[in-house]
């Protein structure tokens, strides 16, 4: 297939604004949004509950046959993406910092890469999507119409999630969320599998002094353009 996909992915690190992003840019085209990520996290929690251990590629193999994972919108217009694991409302549990260490993880494994991949795909064939991850543009979209890749300093990132922790009610150390930033960025960037990379047709955009609006409205042109 060569023909380019109505598709929109959205790649990039952790704080960058993705998920607030790729919403946005969704309801202003009238697409649908796919968050990868929240699929990956929620495959983690599903491991972490069964105790499986990631090294174990025959158990990780029969936990992923016993593993459904279906989206829902956000209960709200600035919310996440909802999460059901087995009909299971797990919307709110993978949305940690803890589950996004352990996310990197698992999307490191084969059997997990291939399964949402192909799942993701499914969801995408028939077009007007919003994808955003750390491989939609280079992997599992590559002949999406449209690519951008986000980026941010660290810092700023790991401010951003802070803030957004908080503002759930959740506990959090900001030095320590730093550093596990910097390190899921390392982990993302050298697994041999899918690695985090900008697309070579990608546009991208630094978003550490930008607010949300005007990176929706650039992006937004460059589509509509």
């Amino acid at each position: 297939m060569s023909e380019k996909q109505e598709i929109v992915t959205i790649d990039g690190p952790s704080g960058v604004g993705k998920s607030t992003l790729s919403r946005q840019v969704a309801a202003a085209l009238g697409y649908t949004y796919l968050d990868t990520g929240a699929m990956y996290r929620a495959v983690a929690l599903f491991f972490k509950r069964q105790h499986i251990d990631l090294k174990n590629d025959q158990a990780v193999r029969i936990a992923l046959s016993g593993l459904d994972i279906q989206l829902f919108p956000a209960k709200h217009e600035d919310g996440d993406v909802g999460v059901l694991v087995n009909g299971q409302d797990v919307s709110l549990a993978i949305r940690t910092p803890e589950l996004g260490m352990l996310a990197s993880q698992v999307s490191a494994i084969p059997a997990v890469r291939a399964q949402l991949t192909a799942m993701q795909q499914a969801i995408g064939r028939s077009g007007k999507i919003v994808a955003e991850g750390r491989d939609t543009g280079t992997v599992v979209f590559p002949y999406a119409a449209w690519k951008f890749y986000l980026e941010a300093e660290p810092e700023e990132r790991a401010r951003r999630r802070v803030a957004q922790l908080r503002a759930a009610g959740q506990e959090v150390n900001a030095e320590e969320l730093l550093q596990q930033t910097l390190k899921r960025d390392r982990d993302d960037q050298e697994r041999a599998l899918a690695p985090l990379k900008k697309a070579d047709d990608a546009f991208s955009i630094d978003t550490t002094y930008l607010d949300i609006q005007n990176v929706c409205t650039r992006i937004l042109q460059i589509i509509q353009a």
